[in-house]
């Protein structure tokens, strides 16, 4: 079943990314609306990157009113190969679309006339995931705490910590924020009180892609 749709769209893996964004645009000058249902962009977390799948994306092209549908995933391991999964699952519905992703990000006409975006975190280039994107947020005068607990990450890795390596980054972002002024703060708020610089020149190329895609 199709779920009731609002003219824009962006699906999401996680609630991270669901709290993030609008946090992130509105300190980027976007307002954001104070409900779901005034929201400029329909955020809809899904829950892991399941809706990587060619039914899926086919099925939410076709939506009643859709202007603009826009994908946010984690590279993880591997931008290219997440293109390359992203791109095989987009085939059905979009023949043309582009064989590389921009580094700017996706931005691409439908042959129905609707804006599809695709962006690939951190910056469509690297491997990572939204915490590496926020790193890139932080401010210039953190950048030594930053170095410093980065190393005291890895530092606990020998000791037996239990992360796994891929989520390293997210073990650096959280260690970083326990560190601050009130620590502890959950990504979202830590862009809400500026804590993570939302204007930082690194944050920009994703700001410019979500207003491009969204007419904003």
């Amino acid at each position: 079943m199709v779920s009731k749709y609002r003219p824009k769209k962006l699906i999401v893996e996680g609630e991270q990314d669901k709290r993030v964004i609008p946090e992130l645009m509105e300190k980027n000058g976007i307002k954001w609306g104070e409900t779901k249902d005034t929201a400029v962009v329909d955020i809809e977390p899904y829950g892991g990157d399941g809706f990587i799948d060619r039914d899926f994306i086919s099925t939410e092209l076709k939506a009643s009113g859709l202007t603009a549908l826009g994908l946010i995933v984690d590279a993880d391991d591997d931008v290219n190969a997440r293109w390359d999964s992203v791109r095989n699952a987009c085939l059905k519905s979009i023949p043309d679309i582009p064989q590389h992703l921009p580094k700017s990000g996706l931005i691409h006409v439908t042959t129905a006339g609707i804006k599809f975006g695709v962006w690939i975190m951190p910056d469509n280039e690297t491997q990572g995931m939204l915490e590496t994107f926020l790193a890139y947020l932080i401010p210039d005068d953190g950048e030594s705490l930053w170095n410093y607990a980065q190393q005291v990450v890895d530092e606990a890795k020998t000791q037996g910590a239990k992360f796994i390596p891929s989520h390293r980054d997210k073990a650096c972002i959280y260690t970083w924020l326990a560190w601050q002024n009130e620590p502890g703060q959950q990504l979202h708020n830590a862009v809400m009180q500026k804590i993570l610089n939302p204007t930082h020149p690194k944050a920009l190329p994703f700001v410019n892609w979500f207003k491009m895609l969204y007419d904003l």
